[in-house]
């Protein structure tokens, strides 16, 4: 296909070496997967700890959000460009580099004093969980280059973003306090950064020229201008830092079209835009941040605020629905062949969208059991959107460029997941009572969920040329 020819590796890049050849598939499978719940398992840690750790760190509600959004914003401003970077130099070598930076800067978050400090901590740790995420399905493309085992593999991994997702405010909620629990995890990246160093076997497809700095910097200056704005609207989005951080990231976005345009190696082929299951994968992903993540990450917060749940009963809560979510993701690869990810995506949207309706009137009601079917629904849904989303994002790319269809579509679901957030406190915060903000805030997580449950479904596949 022409809109492709400037992803195309030469035969010996696309095949590898016998020596490139992974000897323990099942333990690349094991590693990348410990890896991404870790970074799951932190990038959900807050969420239960968010009223402690503001309380600690004397942050006021209107910055609340950036407490949420510091990993986010460094995982969508660096998964692109990690993506691009485990390709073309080494999924490995980019991998072990994510999970001992991980390992570093979560320590390095529990000794923070003050919000903009934790802040920045978070952000890096999202920056090192973009080169894990990133790096991963590469790998896991690698080690199983059939597509039976490429569906397993990928749908073992999406069932540990689930676990992640799962365990990560549990870990959180037991430990004596916040600091206690980066400390753990911490080590946890640290441990798979060891053993990954002698388990882990190099791949890569070059493409040859240099890399693409240009294009790295003004996509990411372009996602950090946006989810800033995001993230400051809530405040008042007539104000002019947010006004002009929005007209600094459309500026930026359209200098990085000009540049991938005419750069020889390009981080991204703006050609993909072409392909129906990449537009698909990335609309997916978006909507998946907006809808899914953007409620789940604050209704714990909100929980406690509202009906005084402590931190590890919230938790234990929160697990009936990252826990279904998990098991329903490691059963997603059963469908294949009678089920396209489209279709799961479009039935996962579905689900939530039900699950919020469900919990309207819950959070007012004072009762934690008026939740308990909204959990389940929602559990099933977020089971099908984190079974169906890797494997959608490596079929929607040439097998060479896997960690870069990762890297595009988890862009996506992680500039959602900011700009969710954001309207999540926002609407929740926004009435006389959190019951009723809980209400508007559900009502437009149902609305973005069937808007995206649309968005994959009704995409027409283009004929290729």
């Amino acid at each position: 296909m022409t809109g492709l020819r400037s992803l195309t590796a030469p035969a010996a890049a696309r095949t590898g070496t016998a020596r490139d050849t992974p000897r323990h598939p099942r333990a690349t499978l094991t590693l990348t997967s410990a890896a991404t719940a870790v970074t799951l398992m932190t990038y959900t840690a807050p969420m239960v700890t968010l009223p402690d750790t503001a309380s600690a760190l004397h942050t006021p509600l209107s910055a609340q959000a950036w407490l949420l959004n510091g990993t986010p914003l460094g995982l969508a401003a660096l998964l692109l460009v990690a993506g691009s970077l485990a390709d073309d130099y080494g999924r490995r070598r980019i991998f072990l580099a994510g999970t001992l930076a991980l390992g570093l800067t979560t320590a390095l978050g529990a000794l923070t004093t003050n919000t903009w400090q934790f802040t920045l901590a978070r952000a890096a740790q999202g920056a090192a969980s973009a080169a894990i995420l990133a790096s991963s399905l590469g790998l896991i493309v690698h080690a199983f280059p059939s597509p039976r085992g490429r569906l397993h593999a990928t749908g073992v991994w999406g069932a540990f973003v689930s676990g992640g997702i799962a365990v990560g405010p549990l870990v959180a909620g037991a430990l004596p306090n916040w600091r206690v629990a980066y400390g753990v995890l911490g080590a946890a990246a640290l441990l798979v950064a060891a053993f990954g160093s002698r388990a882990l076997t190099e791949s890569r497809a070059p493409r040859g020229g240099r890399p693409d700095v240009v294009g790295a910097l003004t996509f990411g200056l372009a996602l950090v201008a946006l989810i800033a704005a995001l993230t400051l609207g809530r405040d008042g989005w007539l104000r002019a830092p947010v006004g002009l951080l929005l007209v600094a990231a459309v500026l930026l976005v359209a200098v990085f079209v000009v540049v991938e345009r005419r750069a020889a190696t390009p981080m991204i082929d703006l050609g993909l835009l072409r392909r129906t299951r990449f537009l698909a994968s990335s609309a997916g992903g978006l909507f998946t941040g907006l809808a899914v993540i953007g409620m789940f990450s604050f209704l714990p917060a909100l929980l406690q605020q509202a009906m005084r749940l402590s931190p590890l009963v919230t938790a234990w809560l929160f697990l009936l629905w990252s826990g279904l979510s998990f098991a329903v993701a490691l059963q997603v690869k059963h469908l294949a062949g009678r089920v396209s990810p489209r279709v799961q995506l479009g039935l996962g949207f579905a689900l939530h969208t039900i699950a919020v309706v469900t919990m309207l009137g819950a959070i007012g009601s004072g009762s934690w059991t008026r939740l308990l079917p909204g959990l389940i629904v929602g559990g099933l849904g977020s089971g099908l959107l984190n079974g169906a989303l890797p494997l959608l994002a490596v079929e929607s790319v040439p097998r060479e460029r896997a960690a870069m269809g990762s890297g595009a579509q988890q862009t996506f679901r992680y500039i959602g997941s900011c700009a969710g957030v954001a309207l999540t406190i926002a609407l929740a915060t926004s009435s006389d009572t959190l019951a009723d903000g809980a209400n508007l805030a559900l009502a437009a997580s149902a609305i973005l969920a069937t808007t995206g449950a649309a968005s994959v479904l009704l995409l027409r596949d283009r004929p290729t040329t």
